[in-house]
């Protein structure tokens, strides 16, 4: 879950120049060393492309963004979709691009030894889930069973613990599955070697994470951050996957066809868990 802003100063011309500086920070990377070691290659690249000046901008938390955006201090955010339609309720903004994420999606882990071999035999079982308000951690998987017809807090007990003590509880028969995304899958096969995990139920893959604009954003600045996406891709990939947590984009690309319609299922994914308004973040 994160967000990449923008701050642009003085835009209102028809073409960027040099004295434009743009700032852009992401919500869940603490302090600016770590924003620079992340995203100190994409900046670059993002002067390149653009002729604006780029400066990284830490920005301790997604309702900061919003606050951000709102006050007309901040132009573009990238967020996970979770976060887009919590964002876009709450500032109108308009959307530019999609940063895609290759087989991105939720499902549900339990032991391959263990007594669950089918989502109908978690009627009544705890069930754990990630970081509240995660799209792969808690909503997505919650909506993977919502589909496959289990009510969340009806048919089963959801619960909310980090992936590391809930693998854990699963271990020792506390609960009886997971709520993960792959990535997340992969890293415990490598943290529990002796234990083998095997996955009932998988969703279809999520709604990519999104670059979005504040509805103040000029015309030529919007279309000039949009075209370099378009036209310089490649480039701009290249320097988002030098971070090492970038790697979730390896093998994406940038996609300029979006719709706020293609959110729909995350704003399901929202209503499964009880949730029928979008003004306010999930665990806030």
């Amino acid at each position: 879950m994160f967000a990449v802003i923008f701050i642009a100063a003085g835009l209102a011309i028809a073409a960027p120049a040099a004295a434009d500086t743009v700032k852009f920070a992401v919500t869940d990377i603490e302090g600016l060393e770590a924003l620079q070691q992340e995203f100190g290659a994409f900046e670059q690249a993002l002067e390149t492309v653009t002729g604006f000046e780029v400066e990284l901008f830490p920005v301790n938390s997604r309702t900061a963004a919003v606050e951000a955006v709102n006050a007309d201090q901040v132009d573009f955010v990238l967020t996970g979709p979770a976060e887009y339609v919590v964002i876009k309720a709450l500032t109108d903004s308009k959307i530019v691009v999609a940063w895609q994420r290759p087989d991105y999606f939720a499902q549900i882990v339990v032991l391959a030894d263990g007594p669950i071999k089918s989502v109908a035999d978690l009627d009544g079982q705890a069930v754990t889930f990630g970081s509240v308000g995660s799209t792969s951690q808690h909503l997505g998987p919650a909506q993977v069973l919502a589909d496959l017809g289990l009510a969340y807090g009806t048919d089963y007990q959801p619960m909310i613990i980090s992936r590391n003590v809930a693998v854990e509880a699963l271990i020792r028969g506390d609960v009886a599955a997971v709520g993960m995304n792959r990535s997340h899958l992969e890293r415990l096969r490598r943290a529990f070697p002796d234990t083998a995990f095997t996955v009932i139920a998988r969703g279809r893959d999520l709604p990519n994470d999104i670059l979005v604009a504040r509805k103040g954003v000029s015309d030529e600045v919007f279309q000039t951050v949009r075209t370099a996406f378009e036209d310089q891709g490649a480039t701009l990939m290249e320097a988002v996957l030098a971070g090492v947590d970038n790697k979730k984009y390896e093998g994406g690309f940038f996609l300029a066809s979006v719709d706020d319609s293609d959110y729909d299922y995350v704003r399901a994914m929202y209503r499964t868990i009880g949730i029928d308004s979008f003004g306010t973040f999930v665990g806030n």
